[in-house]
Formats: structure tokens, C-alpha cells, sequence
């Protein structure tokens, strides 16, 4: 039974803090890794969870799985951070849990709390205890274990990744405190309109205590209206998360996607910048900025500049590696090379051409002096005869016939007078290929 005080003290946490939820059926998102018959949950509801290491970005679930674990097992459960915790307290709880086991066979949880943060020599501490059973870790934190974390303790532990929560994820997070009579604010007839909800979960950039933490603010800061009720609107959840709203619906976002791929084609960086920070205030998924721009660096851009396309996968991983708001300055890079670069649409025009082909059927069997050659007696059914080794002649270069005998609509790939194809185009027409399909 709670007293007064563990009463007012839940009463008064913030909205995140009471509404974190406390059954893996009350658990939002990451349905990749706790959704029915997943690993995970499985060993959760079994109590045969091993060593653990949670990561992924703040606000997921990380904390609140392992709390859900506490909750839900028969095994003790100890709760450190690995900011505020020395060697000397962990190896107390150590001490704690081998009188637990030995006498009681009781196992014990320990959760480590931005577990990156320990030094080599902290995190070896531990491996004794996890190696003989004495404690079950988890270790949760934002960072990447196999980058930030020591390989001794993350061999020994299995890696769970945790996914920025979808916007209906949010959403979902947002109504559940709305209506939530004990928890939320199911008793003071608080309503949200759709865009203001929209906005608050487009925000929080896959953050679920973000998203409370705003929905929080708005609630406590508006006037209750003449129906006795708190109607929080586009305008005041502008002002609880501090951004301006655009209210992005799917045809404004699709429009703005469409602005922001033209501007790249049509090489006007401003525009192509403008675009994108409107679209990253709006709320949208950095990777999709992403994709496109590694897209329209083939699709644009191709082999007149080939280095735009590096530009555009090292900012993508960049958007992985360090997420935003950092990665803002990769994608900003990647966009201005992508629209500074000599134009080019050879490479779709090619691989359109080279499909439509392969769509017309017709196949015939390889021509014999381009079969394989790898296994012994190939020589006694002809394969591989007649083949010129390039290597053998002058240039690296023989013409020969390579292409399947019903290809039609030669050429596929037409290189333009742009950048680094204008080489191309010249040496293939010195080894005769055409310059119109």
C-alpha cells in the first residue's frame, strides 16, 4: 500500500514519468523487437532474459522496457547510472546479488543507465559477475555499443536496437495521456485538434517524452474554456514546443517533396536549402531528404560528376551516425553538390532502355565464348571458346560480342557532353559505339 507521500509524489511527476507504461501490452513501438513472438518478448514473458544491451535514440523505450522487466519478473532488479555510479556501489550490488543467488536462488537485474559512459577498466568490473551468472545486464544508452562500449562487455551481451518512435507511434502516446483517468488527464475533459496533434508528433522526432513533455506544457498553460474543458489548438502547440507550425498535410508535404527534388534537378541550391528547411521544421523524416538526394545523384547527375553521389551516401550515414541536428550540414553538403554538378539523365535513360528490352523475352542461351569456365572439363563442351582475355591487347580493350544475341536498342547508354562524360563519350566513339540508341 502506498502512503500519503509516494502519492503526492507520483500525483506531481511530469506527465512522461506517469504515463510510462508498465506491461509490455501498454508498450508503444518497436514491435521489431517486442511484438508478439519476437526474441525479446519472449524471453521477457519466459524470465530467461540474458545479458542486454538496449540502444538507440532518447525518449524509444529503453528505460522504460527494462522497467517493464523489473515489474515483470521474479529475479531482483537494481537500477544504476553509469554518470553517478563508481566501481565501489556496483561491486556492493554484486555482493547483494551473490547472497541473492546462494541463498534464496533469487537472480538479479542490473540496469546500467547510459552505460557508454564508463571507462575500460569500470566495464571490466562487471564482466566476472555477468560470466558467472551472478547478475543479468542491461545496459541502455543512446550511443552505438560497438562503437562506444568496450568488445568485452558487448560480446558478451545481445544487442537490441531501438527505432525512433513512428508519428502514429506518438500520436498513439498523446491520446493514451489524454484519456488516461488515472495517469492523465481523462478527468479534466482536455481535447486536441487533429493538426495540433499532428504537429506535436511530427515535432518530437521520434521522441515520446518529447511529445508529453509539450502536450504537458499546453495543458497546464491554457485557460479552461467556458465548456469546462482545455481545447489545445494548432496555435498552442506551437507555443508548447516552440517551433512555428506548418500544418503539413499529406498534399502540402508531397508538394514540398516535389519542390525540393526539381530544385535539385534544376540545380538552384538556394531553392533546393529553402526546401529542405521547410521540410525538416514540418517534421519530416530526415532520411527521406536522404533517399532522394541519393537518388536524384544517379538520376540527375550520374557519371557527369560520379563524386556526388559519395556525397550523398556519406550524408546519409551521416543522418544514422550522428542524427540530427547535426546532420543537417552533411545533408546540406550532399544538396548543394547534387545541384552544382553537371547534369546528366544517362544512366536512367540506359537502365529504362535495358529493361524495356529484357521485358520484350525472347532469352537465347549465352553465346559460347562468354560462358563460365570455372569448373574442370568446361573445355570438352565448348564453353569459354573463343574468348578474347582484354588484358592481352593493346588499351585493355578487344571488341568482341557481350551482349545477350536478342538484345535489342543498342545503345543503352549514351554518355552527354557534360563533366566527366564528355571523356567517356569521346573514347567510346573511338571504339566505334554509336551516339543515338
Amino acid at each position: 500500500m502506498q502512503d500519503l507521500f509516494t502519492q503526492n509524489a507520483r500525483d506531481h511527476a511530469p506527465l512522461a514519468d506517469r504515463m510510462r507504461p508498465r506491461t509490455l501490452d501498454e508498450f508503444i513501438g518497436q514491435k521489431h523487437i517486442v511484438g508478439e513472438g519476437r526474441l525479446l518478448r519472449r524471453a521477457i514473458e519466459a524470465d530467461r532474459l540474458t545479458s542486454s544491451i538496449f540502444f538507440g535514440p532518447p525518449g524509444t523505450g529503453k528505460t522504460t522496457l527494462a522497467t517493464i522487466i523489473a515489474h515483470s519478473t521474479s529475479a531482483a532488479f537494481v537500477r544504476m547510472n553509469a554518470v553517478t555510479s563508481g566501481v565501489g556501489e556496483v561491486r556492493e550490488a554484486f555482493k547483494d546479488a551473490e547472497s541473492r543467488l546462494r541463498l534464496y536462488g533469487q537472480t538479479t537485474y542490473l540496469l546500467l543507465d547510459e552505460c557508454h559512459r564508463w571507462s575500460k577498466s569500470q566495464s571490466d568490473s562487471i564482466l566476472p559477475a555477468i560470466e558467472q551468472g551472478i547478475v543479468r545486464f542491461i545496459g541502455s544508452t543512446t550511443e552505438n555499443p560497438m562503437i562506444a562500449m568496450t568488445p568485452a562487455i558487448v560480446s558478451r551481451c545481445r544487442l537490441f536496437q531501438f527505432e525512433p518512435l513512428t508519428q502514429s507511434d506518438i500520436e498513439e502516446a498523446v491520446m493514451r495521456a489524454i484519456r488516461d483517468e488515472e495517469r492523465g488527464y481523462g478527468k479534466q475533459r482536455v481535447s486536441i485538434d487533429p493538426d495540433a496533434l499532428g504537429y506535436i508528433a511530427q515535432s518530437a522526432g521520434g521522441d515520446v517524452r518529447s511529445a508529453l513533455n509539450a502536450l504537458e506544457l499546453a495543458v497546464l498553460t491554457t485557460r479552461v474554456g467556458a465548456d469546462g474543458g482545455i481545447h489545445i489548438t494548432a496555435a498552442v502547440a506551437e507555443e508548447s514546443i516552440q517551433k512555428r507550425v506548418i500544418k503539413c498535410d499529406d498534399s502540402l508535404y508531397y508538394d514540398m517533396l516535389s519542390a525540393f527534388c526539381k530544385s535539385l534537378r534544376g540545380s538552384d541550391s538556394d531553392a533546393a536549402l529553402a526546401w529542405f528547411a521547410r521540410l525538416n521544421y514540418a517534421g519530416v523524416d530526415p532520411r527521406i531528404i536522404a533517399r532522394r538526394v541519393i537518388a536524384h545523384a544517379s538520376e540527375d547527375v550520374g557519371l557527369a560528376n560520379p563524386t556526388a553521389m559519395l556525397q550523398a551516401i556519406a550524408a546519409a550515414q551521416s543522418v544514422e551516425l550522428i542524427g540530427m541536428p547535426e546532420a543537417r550540414l552533411s545533408l546540406a553538403q550532399a544538396i548543394i553538390a547534387v545541384c552544382e554538378s553537371p547534369k546528366s539523365n544517362s544512366v536512367v535513360m540506359a537502365v529504362d532502355r535495358a529493361f524495356a528490352d529484357a521485358e520484350k523475352g525472347g532469352f537465347q542461351p549465352v553465346p559460347q565464348h562468354l560462358r563460365d569456365t570455372h569448373y574442370a572439363g568446361h573445355e570438352k563442351i565448348g564453353s569459354g571458346e573463343g574468348y578474347k582475355y582484354p588484358h592481352d591487347y593493346p588499351g585493355h580493350y578487344v571488341a568482341q560480342q557481350y551482349a545477350p544475341l536478342e538484345a535489342r536498342g543498342f545503345p543503352y547508354y549514351v554518355p552527354s557532353d557534360q563533366g566527366q562524360e564528355e571523356k567517356l563519350r569521346l573514347r567510346r566513339r573511338e571504339r566505334g559505339f554509336k551516339d543515338e540508341p
